[in-house]
């Protein structure tokens, strides 16, 4: 589709100059490592040297309604709209400050918190962050953050504390085999 809605084909408009610059920046975005960037240069080039839309998004494997909206941008804004802008969407959650001052607080521990249990977990956490600074965080999300702070996830072991080693070894090998359920004998 052409710019104000009408069926005519969309073609990039510029002379010998800008394919030249376009060349140049197209050098600069591969410098740069802008892939998309490249993309769009090599469709505007394509365009300049007569190739329809439907020929540069096969070509370059893009959608259809991309290259028009291509070549619109180039034709009214020049070389500037080809590089990537700001991308809208969420924020960072943490910031770095913020970052830093979550692993003082975990590092503390939940009773230095003011919590009464012993030991961190993710909802806790999600908590903590939600009343320090005022971010919700989902619980999932919660242990990659806690990942990528360096913390690791601990599981508690179920080793009695005040046992008797050898009365437990003890029960383990004849206690506990006399509380199992022996099978049925079988019927004939």
């Amino acid at each position: 589709m052409g710019n104000d809605g009408d069926m005519r084909p969309t073609f990039a408009e510029g002379k010998r100059t800008a394919i030249s610059k376009l060349l140049e920046l197209r050098r600069q975005a591969q410098k740069d490592k802008e892939p998309r960037v490249v993309l769009r240069i090599q469709g505007i080039l394509m365009s300049l040297e007569g190739q329809t839309t439907g020929e540069i998004s096969h070509h370059l494997k893009v959608h259809r309604s991309t290259v028009p909206l291509w070549i619109d941008h180039w034709n009214r804004y020049g070389q500037k709209d080809l590089w990537e802008g700001h991308r809208s969407g969420r924020p960072r959650g943490l910031s770095p400050e913020e970052r830093e001052k979550l692993c003082d607080i975990l590092d503390s521990g939940p009773a230095a918190y003011g919590l009464e249990t012993g030991i961190w977990t993710s909802p806790l956490v999600r908590q903590v962050i939600e009343e320090e600074f005022g971010q919700p965080y989902h619980p999932g999300h919660v242990r990659k953050l806690l990942q990528q702070l360096g913390y690791s996830m601990q599981r508690p072991t179920t080793r009695l504390v005040q046992a008797d080693l050898k009365q437990y070894r003890k029960w383990v090998r004849y206690t506990y085999p006399n509380l199992k359920k022996t099978p049925k004998a079988k019927a004939r």
